[in-house]
């Protein structure tokens, strides 16, 4: 009667049976959200591997640029750390935050700010000042391309934990709560019945009874009103008498 596999432990009443119901919708519901949640960060998260595959490759192509064009800045003018060291004032590129929300996940997205003007207008003049404004201009390009690398490797990641999560409560949901939500109805369903069929076959046997007590009755009556009809005298039992030997009056006519 209660059914195979795990259900709640519950009491078996048509109150209970509507309650679970109402929990196995609502499941269902969450069920089916999670499901489209999980769905559109899969889509997301495809597109930002993607992305992240694409600035990987060009990460490498521009830091290959980079240290090229370092090697002929080094070659032309020799060691210029020591005057950019001295030349550096404040920063030229600042990075910016902001929040992008993807089916109610906040993923942060960095953007790079870079400030106008220069603090090595004099770096290279004597020499090489064409190699140090390309070496600057190719690690500009590798500094934009870090912040964006770092902004899609950190979606990546949020997204990675996130869909990881709703695949567990999806899961969770489809092959433990619903199932177990079921077997409960199964169990109260099935209870129920057994105590209709009870109720019905206890009302049948208290009917038979009835029927059984009222037609012993009856024949106890029966049985009674015999004998009394015996006892009672000729005249009032009904009975003819001897006409022979009885006079009738005379009738004057």
């Amino acid at each position: 009667m209660s059914g195979t596999g795990p259900r709640e432990n519950i009491f078996p009443t048509r109150m209970a049976l509507t309650n679970t119901k109402l929990r196995l919708k609502g499941a269902q519901t969450g069920h089916s959200l999670l499901a489209k949640k999980r769905d559109a960060l899969t889509t997301r998260f495809r597109a930002i591997l993607r992305r992240v595959d694409e600035a990987k490759r060009k990460m490498g192509r521009v830091m290959q640029l980079a240290s090229f064009s370092l090697a002929e800045v080094t070659y032309a003018t020799g060691d210029i750390s020591y005057l950019v060291q001295e030349q550096a004032k404040s920063a030229s590129f600042k990075v910016k935050a902001r929040q992008e929300n993807v089916s109610g996940v906040v993923l942060p997205a960095f953007e790079v700010d870079r400030v106008p003007g220069s603090d090595f207008n004099l770096t290279g003049l004597g020499r090489g000042g064409q190699q140090v404004l390309r070496a600057k201009e190719v690690y500009a390009k590798a500094v934009e391309t870090l912040v964006d690398l770092a902004s899609l490797q950190t979606a990546f990641m949020i997204l990675d934990e996130v869909i990881r999560a709703t695949n567990r409560r999806v899961n969770a949901i489809e092959h433990v709560v619903i199932p177990r939500l079921e077997n409960t109805i199964k169990y109260i369903t099935s209870e129920l019945d057994e105590m209709d069929r009870e109720e019905f076959f206890r009302l049948k046997k208290v009917q038979g009874k009835k029927k059984r007590d009222a037609e012993a009755a009856e024949a106890l009556r029966k049985d009674q009103e015999i004998p009394d009809i015996l006892e009672m005298p000729p005249d009032r039992a009904g009975g003819g008498g001897d006409l022979l030997g009885s006079k009738d009056e005379d009738v004057i006519f």
